[in-house]
């Protein structure tokens, strides 16, 4: 009887581990330029790509990373992305670009997260007081003030931000291990979802006035 319950804890694990240890797949090609027309295109890893004989160099390309962006809008800061939408190539490879740039005292990359990859962040002008909150229960801020050159991790899905201290732009990069990262923030999916959350349950959660939640949830929430 022993042996018989053995077998079928075995046989259960065995058919759990896969689920428990289930990601996206390894490449099996030099690379899959995403392209949206199956026409002309071959089907590779569950993706439509392009027939690898017609890419070319566009398809791994961008350009205009140097040009500084306008930060003038409620929040004082601006992403602009490269991941999979901006250069077909990068589909499969697992890793995209941003660039932010901060607008001067106090210019803020609000508290947000990407729900499918890490980041790392290095600072190229200005100063920026930088960090992340850890997961329940502990929920430790983990903070550093950063200057041109300093790099720093943001661990995947943990909320962080990005605050500009300095009386001057400034300007950081990031690297994501995603080709299409995405981002939750906080504020605007709280406060600002479509339709609205209802206010009992924000009232209860944040601990606030139903006025106030109210209020806050007719405010313009910045889709930074």
């Amino acid at each position: 009887m022993k042996t018989a319950h053995f077998i079928l804890v075995f046989c259960l694990l065995a058919l759990a581990s896969p689920f428990a240890y289930a990601s996206d797949p390894s490449p099996l090609q030099d690379f899959c330029v995403a392209i949206n027309d199956p026409k002309d295109a071959v089907f590779v890893n569950g993706k439509f790509c392009k027939d690898p004989t017609l890419a070319k160099a566009q398809d791994f390309y961008y350009s205009g990373l140097n040009i500084p962006r306008n930060t003038s809008n409620p929040v004082g800061s601006t992403v602009t992305p490269v991941n999979v939408a901006q250069i077909p190539g990068l589909n499969t490879l697992g890793i995209s670009l941003v660039r932010i740039d901060y607008a001067p005292n106090g210019g803020l990359n609000p508290p947000h997260t990407h729900p499918r990859a890490t980041e790392i962040l290095v600072v190229v002008e200005g100063t920026l007081y930088v960090g992340f909150v850890t997961s329940n229960t502990d929920n430790r801020l983990i903070t550093k003030v950063l200057y041109p050159g300093d790099v720093f991790v943001f661990p995947i899905g943990l909320i962080h931000f990005q605050f500009n201290v300095g009386k001057t732009n400034a300007v950081a990069f990031a690297a994501l291990s995603s080709q299409n990262p995405g981002v939750i923030t906080v504020a605007n999916a709280v406060f600002g979802s479509n339709p609205p959350i209802n206010p009992d349950v924000l009232v209860k959660a944040f601990q606030l006035d139903k006025n106030v939640v109210k209020n806050l949830q007719s405010k313009f929430w910045w889709a930074n």
